[in-house]
């Protein structure tokens, strides 16, 4: 069996960035590993709090990142985080959270294959499609 799971990586924002998803997407924070405690690694200097693992369980998925010193972070492209609801009320509630500080790609609408589809770029950088489909 694979799985896969989507790893993000942030310039400091981590803990920021996913606080902000447990709440907007219902997940559950289950895991937390800063820089200062992995033994015998280097820190960068100001990232000894930062967070060197984050894991968050959202149903039968998990969202996963980092933080990533200012020498080896790049900015996110390239790719969206996809999320799927049954629910169009909460598609928008969620597009308009993760929409909040950031910009829209695509404001948040009914096409031929969704009762609700939207994609944006949050305050943290992060591309996202927020997906609600039409029965089939």
């Amino acid at each position: 069996m694979i799985t896969t799971n989507t790893y993000l990586n942030f310039p400091g924002t981590c803990e920021e960035a996913f606080k902000t998803y447990e709440k907007l997407l219902g997940g559950k924070i289950g895991m937390i590993m800063r820089f200062s405690e992995a033994p015998g690694m280097p820190i960068d200097p100001g990232f000894e709090d930062k967070i060197m693992h984050i894991r968050m369980s959202l149903g039968d998925t998990a969202l996963m990142g980092s933080d990533a010193p200012p020498s080896r972070y790049k900015q996110p492209q390239g790719f969206s985080v996809s999320v799927s609801t049954d629910d169009p009320a909460g598609a928008e509630r969620i597009f308009a959270g993760l929409a909040q500080g950031g910009s829209v790609d695509m404001p948040i609408q009914e096409t031929f294959w969704a009762k609700r589809f939207g994609m944006c770029t949050d305050g943290f950088g992060i591309a996202w499609m927020i997906n609600c489909e039409k029965e089939s």
